[in-house]
């Protein structure tokens, strides 16, 4: 497995791409934006996307999608909890910082289901507190977590939005990310990655 980040959208969002080398297919994690940079080395590389996977609805991390879209017909998946989210400007905040922006035509998924996508099995982990259906993928065989905005470096999620919940989001951290390895690497929407056994000795938040 290969990762690489790129900062995305206003909020300098941390879009990732979950590359298979031996096959060179991909899933793009959260695109905030389309970039040309990014667009142009998904190109230059010769990767090949297979599906959009979206840790939340807030329009940081979902207004990259119809670029993403225009250049591959791939499916884009979100937690049901957010469909609200999806279609909603005001809601996902882009009615805030933009002129508004909304997508209808997301997959809905659920607690504890598996995606298997580009050779590897993207586990579904509900995490609410910054949205209601925010959350993570784990990944078993790479011991690899992409924890969107619930989990950071030192540090938590926002929860001083409509649909957040500081009680939710500390519960769905400890009893569903403290509960994974200590050595899962985090890869979370902004800022720098972390450790699930560095966050539990030290983020003050939890």
């Amino acid at each position: 497995m290969r990762i690489e980040k790129f900062s995305v959208g206003i909020l300098g969002t941390n879009c990732y791409l979950v590359i298979n080398e031996e096959t060179k297919e991909m899933v793009i994690i959260d695109p905030g934006g389309y970039s040309k940079r990014l667009a142009d080395y998904i190109k230059e590389e010769g990767f090949k996307p297979a599906a959009v996977l979206l840790t939340h609805g807030h329009f940081d991390h979902i207004m990259g999608i119809d670029g993403v879209l225009s250049d591959y017909q791939v499916p884009v998946y979100v937690h049901e909890e957010d469909a609200d989210a999806m279609t909603d400007a005001r809601l996902n905040q882009s009615k805030t910082y933009t002129k508004g922006y909304t997508f209808g035509d997301a997959r809905y998924l659920k607690d504890k289901e598996s995606l298997e996508l580009a050779g590897f099995s993207f586990e579904v982990i509900h995490t609410p507190g910054h949205t209601k259906g925010g959350c993570c993928y784990y990944i078993p065989s790479e011991n690899v977590l992409f924890s969107g905005d619930t989990l950071f470096q030192n540090s938590v999620g926002r929860t001083d939005f409509e649909n957040s919940s500081t009680s939710d989001l500390v519960r769905s951290i400890r009893e569903r990310l403290f509960v994974l390895p200590d050595e899962t690497h985090v890869y979370p929407g902004h800022s720098g990655e972390t450790m699930i056994g560095h966050e539990k000795a030290h983020n003050p938040y939890v």
